[in-house]
Parts: C-alpha cells; sequence; structure tokens
C-alpha cells in the first residue's frame, strides 16, 4: 500500500508549476490576458492568475479557482491537470 510519505515536496510542486502552465496554455489558446480572466472570476487584480501561473511563492490554484477557470475559457477540467 502506497502512503502520502513517498510523495516528496518536489513533485507536489512540479504538480502545482504544471498547473499553472495548463492554465497559461488554455487562456493564450483562448485569447485571454491575465487580467481579463482575473476580471471574469471577479477579482480585483491579476496577481491571482499571474502567482498561479507561475507557482510564485508557492502561490497556487485551488479547486474553485480552477472550476471557475475552466468554465470560463469553455474548456474540460481535466485539461488543466494534464501532464
Amino acid at each position: 500500500m502506497k502512503n502520502i510519505e513517498d510523495i516528496s515536496e518536489e513533485e507536489i510542486e512540479n504538480f502545482y508549476k504544471n498547473i499553472g502552465k495548463n492554465v497559461k496554455r488554455m487562456r493564450e489558446v483562448r485569447g485571454m490576458t491575465q487580467l481579463e480572466l482575473s476580471l471574469a472570476m471577479n477579482l480585483k487584480s491579476s496577481g491571482l492568475i499571474s502567482q498561479g501561473e507561475l507557482y510564485h511563492k508557492k502561490q497556487h490554484f485551488n479547486l474553485k479557482h480552477l472550476y471557475q477557470i475552466a468554465y470560463i475559457l469553455e474548456c474540460d477540467i481535466g485539461e488543466l491537470f494534464k501532464y
């Protein structure tokens, strides 16, 4: 049986970075800026999107953010998790 001790911190960080890259890719495919996506999510600035796409200062998207992003970008949420 596997347990969480088998997962390294580096693997988790790479997981978040990959999601950020996928969000950026899908956003750019749709021709949206970070600010446009932020405003569509009712955010006041593009900070969350910018930091989440880069995993800057370990900032990442939560499940609610990913659901909203997939809805706004009209993509299957699974696309955001692809490696």
